[in-house]
């Protein structure tokens, strides 16, 4: 297992430092633009910047790498991203840190592509399945690292914005000085809302709410955390533990997918984040662990929907057509992403902090009735032609490169002959 993971080392470091990056710059903006006086709809802009960006990034970057090659352009990203990070530090306005996110978005899109064919290409049908276990694991424990590491210093200073820009410097270097051979092109999707919708009508609606929902807490929970009178380290706790519940969730939601129907699973979960919901926006709690239950509750449940709705349009997609489709999903979860930040930030500058999560239970009851509307029109996907469940880091952490590094060697195959010969 060592001998096949010291050839991707570089490359898993060059991740590594990407999302320790995109942690402590996600989080450093909307408690530094609490602290500067921004209000909460110009907080929520950051996410929707961020959202366009990154859905651009997606779409684009095949063919800027197709141009320039891998190392070039993931070099550009990384040196565009670390740029943008200190014109926020610069520049202490909305009306820069909403274009510049979306820059930031644009190149993490790009960059975490970069690496994802790089991994694609050095792996095998042997190893492909605990390589993305793996690649899972150190973003998660990068992003995780660079949310924590905002408890170690002032938040007012420019510590972490320095420190942001650093690290994605950092993480060209492994890459840079690497011998691993350039990989096959990117892999390019489109958005066909026809062909998705045909697919499954559920994955569409689904997908576009998770989207509008993890995209909002996302971008605003620190928001809310800091009215609610938590401190920057509790802050930090808040942003990291749903993140953590997702990732620990997925297992018995996997076994429980395979099982049941997923329709009623994610119905299921989606009830549960409902909860979570009702508790935060009626609950006024505000004693530290409660909160931080309630914010693992609702992690557990967000962060869980999106592979359950992957696997469950996977269910129904034609041979050939699994990378496509799970691309196509991607780049819907990024227009709800565009659509929810927005929404809750103007709420929350209307209404008051809690009202985020009215925009997230409005979301979850759309799902709910949408769902429980399939169950009762559409037969449910027999255990036969049901493919297996995968875990897949949140969506905003995913690309169509994603897909293709976590589809199982069949699904690899079939989409390949495909593209070969799409007649």
């Amino acid at each position: 297992m060592l001998k096949s993971l010291l050839p991707l080392g570089a490359l898993l470091m060059g991740s590594a430092f990407l999302l320790f990056a995109g942690g402590v710059n996600g989080l450093i903006l909307p408690i530094r633009g609490e602290a500067e006086g921004f209000t909460a709809a110009s907080l929520g802009l950051l996410g929707t910047g961020w959202a366009i960006g990154y859905v651009a990034g997606c779409l684009r970057m095949p063919t800027v790498v197709a141009r320039v090659g891998h190392i070039r352009a993931f070099g550009a990203m990384c040196a565009i991203a670390a740029v943008a990070v200190l014109l926020s530090l610069l520049f202490m306005t909305p009306w820069v840190w909403i274009p510049v996110r979306a820059m930031s978005g644009f190149c993490f899109a790009g960059a975490a592509m970069i690496v994802e064919s790089w991994l694609n290409e050095r792996v095998d049908s042997a190893s492909r399945g605990r390589i993305f276990g793996i690649y899972t694991m150190v973003n998660l424990a990068a992003t995780t690292a660079g949310q924590m590491v905002l408890t170690l210093g002032d938040a007012n200073g420019y510590l972490f914005f320095v420190l942001a820009a650093m690290v994605y410097c950092m993480a060209l270097l492994p890459t840079a000085m690497s011998a691993t051979t350039t990989p096959k092109p990117l892999t390019s999707v489109s958005l066909n809302m026809r062909a998705l919708w045909a697919n499954s009508p559920i994955a569409v609606v689904a997908v576009l709410m998770v989207g509008v929902s993890n995209a909002s807490f996302g971008t605003l929970a620190a928001v809310y955390a800091a009215r609610i009178g938590l401190d920057i380290g509790d802050i930090a706790l808040f942003a990291s533990i749903p993140i953590l519940a997702g990732a620990l969730a997925q297992i018995p939601i996997g076994i429980a997918s395979d099982k049941f129907d997923r329709r009623l699973v994610l119905t299921a979960i989606a009830l549960c984040a409902l909860i979570a919901d009702g508790l935060f926006l009626f609950g006024g709690f505000t004693g530290l662990w409660v909160v931080m239950t309630l914010a693992g509750l609702f992690g557990a449940t967000v962060f869980t929907m999106y592979p359950v709705i992957v696997a469950h349009a996977n269910d129904h997609a034609a041979p050939g057509t699994f990378i496509q489709v799970s691309g196509g999903l991607l780049l819907v979860y990024g227009i709800g992403s565009i659509v929810g930040p927005t929404a809750a930030g103007f709420a929350m500058t209307e209404l008051g902090e809690a009202s985020l999560f009215m925009v997230t239970a409005a979301a979850h009851i759309t799902l709910i009735l949408f769902a429980l509307f399939r169950l009762k029109v559409a037969p449910a996907v027999v255990a036969e032609d049901k493919v297996n469940f995968q875990s897949k880091p949140m969506a905003r952490m995913s690309t169509p490169e994603t897909a293709a590094l976590s589809a199982d060697q069949k699904e690899l195959n079939a989409d390949r002959a495909q593209a070969a010969d799409p007649l």
